[in-house]
């Protein structure tokens, strides 16, 4: 009879292993990091595989010694730092089983200075489900066929700075910091912990048999509020939790919130979205329509905002119909800037009502600032009565400021 194999225990070895050779900015990450090697040996059991990253504002963190760790505990191993898209399809497709595909200076394939590489992005976003995959043409001149080439299976990738959201949404991020003097690590050599590690690698690998069954049909409870991308992305992870018991279910929530709300604090909003919430909340601030001229006027005279320096240059009324354009009024229509009648003319600009759904659809709650202290900020056009129109066009000065540049209209 086989001997039954304590997971909770198995898998406390495992954090201890990391714990040796890894310093994780939190306690939550040696959680989702040791669940995530267990995970690789139970992939075939799940509808989603969560990348995990370990990213970091600067070298030196230890993001590729996180790499050698896991690589050691996680069944067929393939360790790069360049791959084709085509290259990796192959790889998963091929007969040896599924591989863990490893992904260090991840920062040169999808860095500011690398320019996109859609077919690898176009991979790792498809292989995180079971049932993506990439539709190619096989063979030579006219004798080809097409072929659907699987793309799923698990990876991990390390790198500096950030990823695209694309990828970074279908991922558990840790992010790593240079070491503390008071922090210490066991300084790893692959050919004295090695066995070690593959050691841990073979009886993960046993435990995973054991729990295929009740792991693949397993419907984890998931944290309040966790749900869509995000409980996609938890939810192999705490079957896993589950399937070992011990304090690893309640462990494994914990860490689940915590490095969800980590990851929601850390990202930036996109441009569309911070647009969108500063028009809402520092621009329009109650107003009907504003026309172009004293939106842009806004926007260039805040602080720490990107608007002033966007691909080297300022917002122009061009740029801001570009970017609302991508979002859509309450008729599911562009958003795009109309005639605004005002007492020096028919300037274009934009009205509330149209960004209303995109308002209350891609921008957080509404600070909870009076309103009357916001608009008093604000040129008012409320009825196309009280914009203050000069021989040069439409003033706006913020009150105990310095005088702001002037915008024609």
């Amino acid at each position: 009879m086989t001997p039954t194999i304590d997971g909770a225990a198995l898998l406390a070895e495992v954090e201890a292993f990391h714990r040796r050779f890894n310093v994780f900015p939190t306690e939550a990450a040696y959680v989702a990091v040791a669940l995530w090697d267990a995970h690789a040996h139970l992939i075939e059991c799940f509808e989603t595989t969560p990348r995990i990253a370990f990213l970091s504002p600067e070298p030196g963190s230890g993001k590729s010694r996180a790499l050698e760790i896991v690589e050691l505990l996680t069944p067929r191993p393939v360790t790069t730092v360049s791959a084709s898209a085509n290259a990796l399809y192959r790889l998963v497709d091929s007969a040896a089983g599924l591989p863990t595909v490893l992904f260090d200076e991840v920062d040169t394939i999808f860095g500011p200075k690398a320019g996109t590489d859609e077919a690898l992005r176009g991979f790792l976003n498809a292989g995180y489900r079971r049932t993506a995959g990439a539709l190619r043409c096989v063979g030579e001149g006219s004798n080809q066929n097409a072929q659907i080439f699987n793309s799923y299976c698990a990876v991990a990738m390390a790198g500096l700075g950030s990823l695209p959201d694309t990828v970074l949404t279908r991922s558990v991020i840790i992010r790593m910091r240079k070491r503390a003097p008071n922090e210490k690590a066991e300084p790893y050599r692959q050919r004295k912990h090695e066995s070690e590690g593959h050691a841990l690698r073979d009886r993960l690998a046993k435990w995973a048999d054991t729990v295929r069954d009740q792991v693949a049909g397993a419907w984890p409870d998931m944290p309040e509020g966790v749900t869509d991308r995000p409980a996609d992305v938890w939810e192999p992870l705490l079957a896993v939790a589950d399937a070992a018991g011990g304090n690893w279910p309640a462990r494994a929530r914990a860490a689940c919130l915590e490095l969800i709300n980590a990851a929601h604090d850390n990202d930036e909003a996109s441009l569309g979205v911070r647009l969108l919430t500063d028009l809402r909340d520092k621009v329009f601030c109650g107003e009907e329509r504003m026309p172009t001229a004293a939106i842009l006027e806004c926007l260039l005279a805040m602080e720490d905002a990107p608007w002033g320096d966007l691909d080297d240059k300022p917002i122009n009324s061009r740029t801001l119909a570009r970017m609302l354009s991508q979002y859509v009024t309450p008729a599911n229509k562009p958003i795009k800037p109309r005639g605004i009648r005002t007492p020096s003319g028919f300037p274009k600009g934009y009205y509330a009502e149209d960004l209303t759904d995109a308002w209350t659809r891609y921008c957080p709650p509404p600070p909870g600032e009076s309103a009357t202290s916001a608009t008093s900020a604000t040129p008012q056009v409320s009825g196309g009565e009280s914009v203050a129109d000069t021989a040069t066009g439409i003033r706006h000065t913020p009150p105990e400021t310095a005088t702001q540049p002037t915008l024609a209209g």
